[in-house]
């Protein structure tokens, strides 16, 4: 009995859609959230097909990346260290509230390391994998083998222009000190750095050279244009940064121009992405934080503040709840209401907003103190995924 009933939900389910215009179909299902296409898939196999049709996934990808901000949480702490959270502010317009999941477990057990195009770079003791939180497919990477000397960056990133998906990886290597029968790395003997990468579907890593900038505490990236963009600092002895760029498509670093007001009073602190353009985090004095957008890209002159955070307010909420240097706030992301989302020194999440110059933390029964965020869009995307901007 149980057998012919799941068939007759599978051929009912099936005739619905049948009676539907694909186009109608696609218009729907492309803008339903991507925890309720996962959860549309259990509904029978004509469902699971559809939902992962490639211009189904495409399409969905292309309206999720056009509503509000997302992200993926993962918590640093030992009882929970390999646990996903989605965070999903797209509906906090309508609805009024924040969605906050917890998404399933791997079977692996990875740490969050970067994000492209709702696609997560995670790693564990044994390499380095893409993955998909929501669909759990996953593909290891090549094996990169490290001297023991070395501490390696990585990130990853996709090229319009050559719609190829890269991880780069970021080696620096330090002597070597024998202390007794231990073996330390020196903190401060740098000697130099290789840079590897490899292209995903490539059978193993790439090393193309040495690093030209000092990227040892690198700042989180921020991908714009199909360039991946860090913040450099000349040398230890400065507080001014440089912006560096490095081309998924030619393979070259190279400066970006920040603007004149940029001095050793202003210094840009972390970078994002802001409307699809290059953006940054600066503190004046160390106390003003300033966000500026650079609109035209590669182009100095287009640079422009578009908001100052004022010492007083900034203050007012570290004193009161997050006890921490005004230094270590940074920009997530600004919301279509024109709240600013912050976050603080990696453990508190804060809603800013600007007109009523109010702070809300947000807190939610799983989230714990010290954890990793990155931007993330919610679909259903895969490395052979068509996509469209």
């Amino acid at each position: 009995m149980k057998k012919s009933k799941l068939v007759k939900t599978d051929q009912a389910a099936a005739n619905m859609m049948e009676q539907l215009p694909q186009e109608i179909i696609l218009r729907i299902m492309s803008r339903l959230p991507v925890t309720s296409l996962v959860q549309s898939m259990l509904v029978c196999r004509a469902w699971r097909s559809l939902i992962q049709d490639p211009l189904l996934v495409s399409n969905h990808f292309s309206q999720m990346a056009d509503r509000g901000p997302s992200f993926i949480f993962q918590s640093n702490r030992p009882t929970s260290s390999y646990q996903l959270f989605f965070i999903d502010f797209s509906d906090i317009h309508s609805e009024g509230k924040v969605m906050f999941k917890e998404l399933p477990n791997s079977s692996m057990s990875m740490y969050l390391v970067d994000s492209c195009n709702g696609l997560l770079c995670m790693r564990d003791s044994r390499g380095i994998y893409i993955y998909n939180p929501f669909t759990r497919f996953h593909l290891e990477l090549p094996k990169l083998i490290n001297y023991p000397a070395e501490v390696g960056h990585i990130a990853f990133g996709f090229h319009r222009t050559t719609e190829k998906y890269k991880v780069i990886q970021i080696a620096f290597r330090r002597k070597l000190i024998r202390r007794g029968n231990l073996t330390d790395v020196a903190a401060s003997t740098l000697v130099k750095s290789q840079v590897h990468v490899v292209t995903i579907g490539d059978p193993a890593w790439r090393n193309i050279g040495t690093l030209p900038y000092d990227l040892t505490r690198p700042t989180a990236k921020a991908l714009v244009n199909g360039r991946l963009h860090w913040l450099s600092k000349p040398n230890k002895y400065t507080t001014a940064s440089l912006l560096v760029s490095f081309d998924l498509a030619t393979e070259q670093f190279q400066e970006v121009p920040k603007p004149d007001c940029c001095g050793s009073d202003r210094c840009f602190h972390h970078l994002m992405v802001l409307g699809g353009c290059l953006s940054a985090g600066a503190y004046h004095d160390k106390e003003k934080l300033e966000i500026w957008v650079m609109k035209e890209y590669g182009t100095k002159e287009s640079w422009i503040k578009i908001f100052t955070l004022q010492q007083n307010d900034l203050l007012q909420f570290n004193y009161a709840r997050a006890r921490s240097p005004n230094s270590s706030v940074r920009v997530l992301s600004i919301l279509k209401n024109g709240e600013i989302l912050l976050e603080y020194r990696n453990r508190l999440l804060v809603l800013y907003d600007p007109q009523q110059e109010t702070f809300n933390e947000l807190r939610f029964p799983e989230m714990t103190h010290w954890y990793k965020i990155v931007f993330q869009v919610g679909s259903l995307n895969w490395i052979d995924t068509p996509i469209n901007f």
